[in-house]
């Protein structure tokens, strides 16, 4: 059951993404077109706090710390959607501090080294922090990105979670990964 719940939700993910009208087939996503899908569904299934966003039209903020992997795959994803109303803004972010006014704070890969110093420089924030980086989780990250048998899939630390003032929805934690 969770294998088919895992499959349908990955494979809304990819419908989520530009397809070509009038080829036979369409082509196979990207890894990081699945994982911008992934970080615009991820913000559906979990709430913030009321005080995350200064008024009901201010944007949802998606800053990518230090290098960006999704090119423009992630703008493409949330081109012209929202969430909860809110119009989603992507944003680079330099310093860990940048990304305290962001909803969720993608840390790229290379950033492993100062994974602590990001995870403390964010503490006590309702940020979403995302990584696809080894012991992520460990290090007190929130959604970590992995592949298990050639899919991408994901594991989620519900208590940092809560320790952010984020609920995430028991659909979303049932799909992830130990």
């Amino acid at each position: 059951m969770r294998v088919r719940i895992i499959t349908i939700l990955v494979f809304g993910f990819a419908l989520l993404l530009a397809v070509v009208p009038g080829r036979a087939q369409a082509p196979q996503p990207s890894e990081y077109q699945l994982k911008a899908a992934f970080l615009f569904n991820f913000a559906k299934y979990i709430d913030w706090p009321p005080e995350s966003f200064a008024d009901e039209k201010a944007p949802f903020l998606i800053g990518i710390l230090g290098e960006n992997p999704f090119g423009a795959a992630l703008e493409q994803t949330v081109a012209g959607k929202k969430i909860n109303e809110h119009p989603i803004t992507i944003q680079p972010l330099r310093t860990t501090s940048e990304g305290t006014n962001c909803h969720i704070v993608f840390v790229s890969s290379l950033e492993k080294k100062r994974l602590p110093e990001i995870i403390q420089g964010l503490r006590g924030k309702a940020v979403l922090t995302v990584s696809e980086t080894e012991k992520f989780i460990d290090a007190g990250g929130i959604i970590n990105f992995v592949q298990e048998a050639n899919k991408i899939r994901f594991q989620i630390n519900d208590e940092a979670a809560k320790a952010a003032r984020l609920k995430i929805s028991s659909k979303l934690l049932n799909l992830a990964v130990k």
